[in-house]
């Protein structure tokens, strides 16, 4: 089972959220997940991004493997 962080989409038609989750690479995009682990919001100026650094660095340590749009989000995650 190969465990991946990605993107769930949230919200209303036209009006996207998103949660960053961990899940099983072979489910749903908007079916089971092990955790969420953040969340992203597009919408807002400057996008909004909120991690739980632990969380997610225990998931990373475990193997998981985010995906190409959640590593970018990463990048633009305020480090604090």
């Amino acid at each position: 089972m190969a465990v991946r962080i990605r993107l769930t989409r949230m919200g209303k038609k036209k009006k996207p959220f998103y949660r960053i989750v961990v899940a099983n690479s072979e489910s749903k995009r908007d079916g089971k997940f092990l955790e969420v682990v953040g969340t992203y919001d597009p919408m807002q100026q400057p996008a909004a991004i909120t991690i739980h650094k632990d969380k997610l660095q225990k998931w990373l340590d475990q193997g998981a493997q985010p995906t190409d749009t959640v590593k970018n989000i990463l990048k633009k995650a305020p480090s604090a």
